[in-house]
């Protein structure tokens, strides 16, 4: 024996081990008898090498001791940790229903039942809420495995338990618009409403540029108009009030970048056209009309209409935003998912970082009393470990939740087919972890260094996991335990959701029909799903430009605003 590890013998016959010592094989529990209590460990290891010719022994197993359980057999009670030792010819057994009943029963109401353990069918296996939400929990596995199963199942059971959390899932792939019934808002781009100036100077940049980087001469213009343009708009608003002291525009306001204010496009583009006009020299002209093209591009685009909508009326609606995403109150719906798929793909890592960002703000400002869960499906993609790939200041969000987020009510729930690509710094906030089947190599070593020695002798099971099986490690489960998600019911499967529901099927006899609904809504030529498929709806006729303004032809050509700005000139 030494420190947590210990070593036993497996008789061929004998009380001992009763009739089941061949099936005490790697994985499962034994239970050490002592003097006061009894001890729980894990095999880690079987050998039937070096064994002692004195002893009639089959084999030696190494063990991790784990807990113990203590007390009279009318009250045990299971803790963590071992208090007393066992010494060496204690009598070793493998661990009955009864005693695993003890160690998994459910020490309150805070608790669910999220399947069976392996070893023993009849064994519920729990999870403590607080304990997994208070600490944020991950769940990893490849595709095919019940990952999606297995998170409308954990998200089920928390909304039973705790009807009042908020829960907010970021969704990918469109798959869990129907899981969660009547007790889930389903936002998409078609009903959300997020408005520009929400998003930070970082952000706003990445939606104006498309993903790419900004231009430096650009970017300085801009850091000097949004705070004018906020100064702006609230000397609008402040107008009609008596006794409020006007506020000079070209102070800025007081406002920085990120004041989350609002400011509207029109008084944007004025002041760079202004401080255009100003100018002699052409070439410095030309920053100016790159600028301004870029800003009209995205507002006149169809695909961004749920951030420029009223772009140039608008109002200070942050509060109705916030309650309407956050589910404030919840009005029996606790639970907003967000169907990230119809999104524009270049716009998507800057929707996640406002949405991450404003969570942990209004949980820090509210001083958490209105605890809210934030799910994040696929996290590999907004918070790689490669620093450089993806968006920073998603990653930086996600990061300042899974640091921080506990403090304030904020709790993290990853989900990912490849931790391995996922920034270790946060997954290591993560305690505990919901492992399915992972094959890569690189995965499992990850997940050997983020788990205790006991649990990391478990790793093995995982490439060979099967379908609904899991490890599950950490603070929320009593014990590293080998379990199966229950059953799901039917209509709380996930499921892809068709993302061109209105348009005919191709099979109908009607292809050209169906091919042109398709290469309508692909060109984003249209911001009503309903106009957009009704025949005898007629579009209004473009009017002719008095110049030709090529950054216009951006959504549906790709071309680069900077290679077409010199065209910008009258028609002759």
């Amino acid at each position: 024996m030494r420190g947590s590890h210990a070593r036993v013998g497996l008789f061929a016959n004998g009380n001992e081990m009763g009739p089941s010592e061949i099936r005490a094989t790697v994985g499962r529990f034994i239970s050490i008898r002592c003097t006061s209590s009894v001890i729980v460990a894990m095999v880690t290891e079987v050998s039937s090498e070096n064994l002692p010719t004195s002893d009639s022994y089959v084999a030696s197993a190494s063990v991790d001791l784990l807990g113990e359980i203590m007390g009279t057999p009318d009250r045990q009670k299971f803790q963590r940790g071992v208090t007393n030792y066992p010494a060496i010819g204690d009598a070793v057994e493998l661990i009955n229903s009864q005693e695993l009943r003890t160690i998994y029963a459910p020490s309150g109401s805070d608790q669910i039942n999220i399947g069976t353990l392996q070893q023993d069918p009849s064994v519920i296996a729990y999870v403590d809420i607080e304990e997994m939400l208070s600490k944020h929990f991950a769940v990893l596995g490849s595709t095919g495995v019940g990952k999606s199963t297995g998170v409308s199942l954990l998200l089920n059971e928390i909304l039973k338990s705790r009807p009042t959390l908020r829960v907010f899932l970021l969704d990918v792939h469109n798959e869990y618009g129907r899981c969660f019934g009547d007790r889930a808002l389903v936002l998409n781009p078609r009903n959300l409403k997020l408005p520009f100036w929400l998003f930070n100077f970082e952000e706003i940049v990445d939606v104006l540029f498309a993903g790419r980087p900004g231009v430096p001469e650009e970017l300085d213009i801009l850091a000097e108009v949004i705070p004018v343009a906020k100064a702006i708009y609230t000397q609008y608003q402040n107008t009609d009030r008596v006794g409020l002291k006007r506020v000079d525009p070209k102070s800025g306001g007081g406002y920085t970048l990120d004041t989350p204010v609002p400011y509207r496009l029109v008084d944007l583009i004025s002041l760079i056209d202004e401080r255009m006009g100003k100018l002699e020299n052409r070439s410095s002209r030309i920053i100016y009309h790159k600028l301004i093209s870029r800003v009209e591009t995205v507002r006149n685009d169809p695909r961004y209409a749920f951030m420029f909508d009223n772009a140039n009326v608008g109002g200070d609606t942050m509060a109705e935003v916030i309650s309407h995403l956050f589910r404030l109150p919840s009005q029996g719906r606790p639970m907003t998912v967000m169907q990230l798929a119809g999104f524009p793909a270049e716009v998507i890592d800057s929707v996640v970082s406002v949405l991450c960002r404003m969570a942990f703000d209004f949980g820090l400002w509210s001083d958490g009393v209105s605890p809210m869960l934030f799910v994040c499906e696929e996290a590999h993609r907004y918070a790689s470990a490669d620093r450089n790939i993806g968006f920073g200041p998603t990653r930086k969000a996600v990061s300042r939740i899974a640091k921080e987020g506990r403090k304030y009510g904020v709790y993290l729930g990853l989900i990912t087919q490849r931790p391995a690509e996922l920034d270790a710094t946060i997954i290591s906030q993560c305690n505990t972890l919901f492992t399915m089947r992972l094959a890569n190599e690189r995965d499992q070593a990850l997940l050997r260094s983020a788990v205790s020695d006991a649990a990391a002798n478990l790793l093995s099971f995982v490439p060979s996991l099967g379908t609904r099986e899991v490890l599950a490690f950490g603070e929320g489960v009593a014990l590293p335990t080998r379990l199966r998600f229950k059953e799901v019911p039917v209509h709380q499967l996930p499921r892809g959701e068709a993302t061109i529901s209105t348009v005919p099927s191709a099979t109908s006899g009607h292809d050209m029909h169906f091919v042109g609904a398709v290469l309508e809504r692909w060109r984003g030529a249209t911001s009503n799903r309903d106009n957009a498929n009704d025949p005898t709806f007629e579009r209004p006729v473009s009017r002719t430009p008095s110049t030709v303004e090529a950054p216009m032809l951006q959504p549906s050509l790709g071309l680069d605003p900077d290679r077409f700005s010199l065209l910008k000139k009258p028609l002759r």
